[in-house]
């Protein structure tokens, strides 16, 4: 994806080089970006203590995300909890927007955050509380599972639109994506992570992530272990060739993301 990034404003066309400030431009779902940047302002000054002072956090490779793009990048990474996750993504994207390497300390960016990042969740994820729905405002790009609900096994009709939100968040800025689509380890990457890739043809980074699902309880919101090193690897990017087919795309993803199913006989220990 080489497009040039998305502006949507409700002022016209020949206005809005004029709004410095960015009060009147909203995302493309219709949320104004000063409202998200005040939430990451405020989410990011209560939970920056869970990742420097009550767990540590360690980050290698965001060296190489101050070089990208503006848009059409896109981030897959294995997914341990629901929002802990995400919250840091959030953090480090926001301090390598200031040109932080691989730390985010001290957190000054979040004066300044980088409101066009995106991520996937599931629908009725974001419907649990006041919380949720803030993050969801926050930049949660909301899709119906056609293959779980409710932490229930299930057969529903794709999602259909889903593609099509993702690919407008690629066009306005980053989007994080857990293709396996659930925090379960080692659970199988979807299929749509692969026609995702080869329609959008975003900069693909893979992520590795590790530590989350020890230190917070499966939502992210509360403890569960202090004290907890953290890790977020960013990986170089992927390369996928244009006659590729789908099941070698999702077995490179699968091994970038350190996803492979134990073989029969060893020992099945879940990714902390």
């Amino acid at each position: 994806m080489h497009s040039k990034k998305s502006i949507f404003s409700l002022l016209p066309s020949w206005l809005v080089r004029f709004d410095f400030m960015g009060v009147f431009e909203q995302d493309p779902f219709g949320n104004y970006l000063i409202i998200k940047r005040i939430i990451i302002f405020i989410i990011g000054w209560f939970t920056y203590y869970r990742y420097t002072a009550v767990n540590k956090i360690e980050i290698i490779g965001s060296d190489q995300l101050i070089e990208l793009p503006d848009n059409g990048v896109l981030f897959l990474s294995n997914h341990q909890t629901y929002f802990a996750d995400v919250i840091a993504f959030y953090h480090i994207f926001c301090a390598t927007k200031w040109g932080y390497k691989d730390t985010i300390s001290p957190p000054f960016y979040l004066f300044s955050p980088r409101a066009r990042c995106y991520y996937v969740a599931a629908s009725e994820t974001m419907k649990e509380g006041i919380l949720p729905k803030l993050f969801s405002i926050g930049g949660a790009i909301t899709i119906e599972r056609s293959w779980r609900a409710n932490g229930e096994n299930v057969k529903r009709q794709l999602d259909n639109a889903a593609q099509d939100k993702i690919g407008m968040g690629l066009k306005h800025g980053w989007v994080v994506s857990f293709p396996q689509g659930t925090t379960k380890p080692y659970a199988p990457v979807r299929k749509g992570t692969a026609h995702l890739i080869k329609d959008h043809q975003p900069i693909v980074i893979p992520v590795v992530i590790n530590g989350f699902r020890r230190a917070f309880d499966k939502k992210g919101l509360r403890f569960k272990k202090r004290n907890t090193k953290l890790t977020v690897h960013f990986k170089p990017p992927m390369h996928f060739l244009p006659d590729e087919s789908l099941e070698s795309m999702i077995d490179r993803v699968t091994k970038a993301i350190e996803q492979e199913a134990p073989k029969d006989g060893a020992a099945a220990i879940p990714v902390a």
